[in-house]
């Protein structure tokens, strides 16, 4: 893989003083080296996308569907390649890096669709020989920026909803996965995208964010990524005026009640836990148990833990890869020794996998109350906290107990208590009886400190529209 910028329809070497590395979380080899780019890069990535966005613009929402439905294409083609690398950089297992690429092709397809649907309205006048107008147009040049744990489908998300707005953009994916981005730039050239409708820059992120903050030519941020840096991001995007969807953080509780079947949510919630090594947003984290099948419950997520195949990502066997890189692997160390430390009883995992690679054993961590960081703090790894709960009042404090709201999941059979979790669960998505946080066609987003605004489904192509009223007389 060769690794480069993409600026202005160019694969192009950076022209920055630092050098990036990129790093096998599975066997701690280096995979590549690339220059970052300079702020000489960064502002010909702006400008290559204001000069696309006068055209993209105007180009009818028909060609525009047609062109991202090409993206689509391409990215199925190349899906074998695309997978591949998505598990050399991030570990993810094989068979789950081919699920991820199936669906950022299904972002553009969706979003394909939707361009299509951009409609306005019209509002009746109070008067005669007047007519009133709501138009949507699209925000301008978007900045986007995107973590390393979905290498493909945020990427896809972002571009596809931004160009099927009539936006362009600017994407400053991860350096730690810059070939799975660069991947999807191919695509997007191979497919006919105008030159300069999709760049992609690679460096400093905090350098990079200050200058698309304060560009007077990028009219809209989008992120996804940690809390806080998600909110000095929205801080800043606010300073100079901007639009800003913020996608953070997440700590999603899953409420387990007497009626539900147990083994059945517990080998479901162990395959959603450990998916990714557990660094998904919407991971399930917090179980919290009816304290009648408390001890049966954790008994048998358990037991579905301890069968977890944690392998190298290629082998087909493998159910759970390595965390990222060194930095996760610590963070997820330290956050399970404080939990015992505070009292947590360990009942499954607790350690790093001795050998090449960052791996960590699937973790369960018995909780009584909150003292240990961990009951407060994203884990963002394999760590799956189990909490007894006596009554459906209990059980959604504690839901609520956090600052965050991004994804909550409930499992029971009464279909009362499921209305009152729905109601009062503070949460951006909340699922029962299912583990699906997001889809293409569906509006994901968090309340509280876990951001801003939507993604996905037509409430997320929205998002890059701004509203003008046009009240026109004179026509009686």
């Amino acid at each position: 893989m060769k690794y480069s910028q993409y600026i202005d329809g160019e694969f192009r070497a950076g022209t920055g003083q630092a050098e990036l590395v990129l790093v096998s979380p599975a066997t701690d080899e280096e995979l590549g080296r690339y220059r970052a780019a300079s702020p000489d890069d960064v502002e010909r990535a702006i400008g290559g996308a204001h000069r696309a966005y006068g055209t993209w613009r105007r180009t009818s929402p028909t060609l525009r569907s047609e062109l991202l439905r090409k993206v689509a294409q391409e990215m199925r083609g190349d899906s074998d390649n695309l997978s591949r690398q998505i598990t050399l950089e991030l570990g993810k297992p094989l068979s789950e890096a081919r699920k991820e690429v199936d669906t950022a092709a299904e972002m553009f397809e969706w979003a394909a669709e939707e361009a299509r649907r951009l409609y306005g309205r019209l509002i009746p006048a109070r008067t005669q020989g007047v007519q009133q107008l709501v138009k949507l147009e699209p925000y301008g040049v978007v900045a986007g920026f995107a973590g390393w744990n979905a290498p493909a489908i945020t990427p896809a998300r972002k571009i596809s909803g931004a160009l099927a707005a009539g936006c362009t953009i600017v994407l400053k994916p991860s350096e730690e996965t810059a070939g799975v981005a660069l991947l999807i730039a191919q695509a997007c050239e191979r497919a006919g995208l105008p030159q300069g409708a999709v760049n992609m820059v690679f460096g400093d992120p905090a350098s990079i964010a200050d200058q698309l903050c304060t560009s007077s030519r990028v009219s809209m941020i989008t992120f996804t990524g940690g809390t806080e840096v998600g909110k000095l991001l929205g801080a800043k995007a606010a300073l100079h005026m901007k639009k800003a969807t913020l996608e953070l953080g997440g700590h999603a509780p899953v409420v387990v009640w007497h009626d539900a079947d147990i083994d059945e949510v517990a080998a479901a919630g162990v395959a959603a836990k450990f998916r990714n090594a557990g660094q998904v947003c919407t991971s399930p984290t917090r179980f919290l148990v009816h304290k009648n099948i408390f001890d049966d419950f954790c008994e048998r997520f358990v037991a579905h833990t301890r069968a977890l195949a944690v392998k190298d990502p290629f082998d087909p066997q493998s159910r759970m890869g390595p965390l990222k890189n060194k930095r996760r692997l610590a963070a997820i160390d330290a956050l399970v020794r404080n939990a015992v430390d505070c009292g947590a009883t360990l009942i499954a995992g607790g350690c790093a996998i001795e050998g090449r690679g960052y791996f960590y054993q699937p973790t369960v961590l018995a909780l009584r109350d909150r003292r240990a960081e961990v009951s407060r703090m994203e884990p963002f790894g394999p760590v799956a906290l189990m909490m007894p709960v006596e009554d459906a009042d209990e059980a959604i404090a504690e839901a609520n107990a956090l600052p965050f709201g991004l994804a909550a999941y409930a499992f029971t059979n009464d279909m009362k208590l499921a209305h009152r979790l729905v109601n009062e669960i503070e949460s951006g998505v909340v699922c029962i009886n299912d583990l699906q946080a997001s889809l293409p066609e569906t509006p994901f987003g968090g309340f509280k400190d876990s951001g801003l605004g939507s993604e996905g489904g037509e409430e997320g192509l929205r998002e890059f529209l701004r509203v003008k009223c046009v009240r026109q007389g004179g026509l009686a």
